[in-house]
């Protein structure tokens, strides 16, 4: 089975239109696997993606969450390609920029053979609403495996940790088979969801 490092990443590009996605290829001109990252505004997307990377500052965090709706692109050791989708659901943005969310998230999973797995972040604070919802349904539909990253679990005592994610998963109608809890200041989950991706990969 390959062995992906997840190290040396770069980025690519940004993009908002199907037309615009490139196509990662490595170093032997064969297409990358990908993994896309999803979940909702302030869910700690780019801390994770910056933690899962090992590097810093890699990941730009927004200063108005929600309002950039563009797809991207990274590669990891000229071998993996990484997808860092649009956050979804910050109530501060005009509703014309919110709209966006949906048909740039759409026309990629549409078009991406390649994809392999999405990483879908979940606040451990915060119950999954229609907007996750949405997202898991576009995930199973089109045949993709899902990790479910329950985020920012430093936030919470050990007892509101084990009761929240009970939540989250009676929300989401999942089991627990392919869930991390997270968290990146306290440097959990980093170990597990690079093991889980290795599997996927490697299946």
């Amino acid at each position: 089975m390959k062995k992906y490092l997840f190290e040396k990443a770069k980025f690519i590009k940004s993009a908002t239109q199907a037309k615009d996605y490139p196509i990662l290829r490595n170093l032997s001109g064969d297409i990358m696997p990908e993994i896309a990252v999803a979940g909702r505004s302030n869910v700690g997307k780019s801390s994770l993606l910056n933690n899962l990377f090992q590097s810093r500052h890699l990941v730009k965090t927004s200063t108005t969450p929600g309002k950039t709706q563009v797809i991207n692109f990274f590669t990891l050791n000229h071998a993996l390609g990484f997808v860092d989708l649009p956050g979804y659901g910050y109530a501060a943005v005009p509703m014309s920029v919110r709209k966006q969310w949906g048909p740039i998230v759409q026309a990629y999973f549409d078009g991406r053979e390649m994809l392999k797995a999405v990483i879908l972040l979940i606040d451990v604070r915060r119950i999954p609403n229609e907007e996750d919802l949405q997202m898991l349904e576009w995930v199973l539909h089109h045949g993709k495996k899902l990790i479910l990253v329950i985020t920012k679990i430093d936030k919470v005592n050990q007892s509101e940790r084990a009761l929240n994610t009970k939540k989250i998963l009676e929300a989401l109608n999942i089991g627990n088979e392919s869930v991390i809890q997270y968290s990146t200041t306290k440097g959990i989950g980093r170990k597990k969801l690079v093991q889980m991706l290795q599997d996927i990969l490697g299946e």
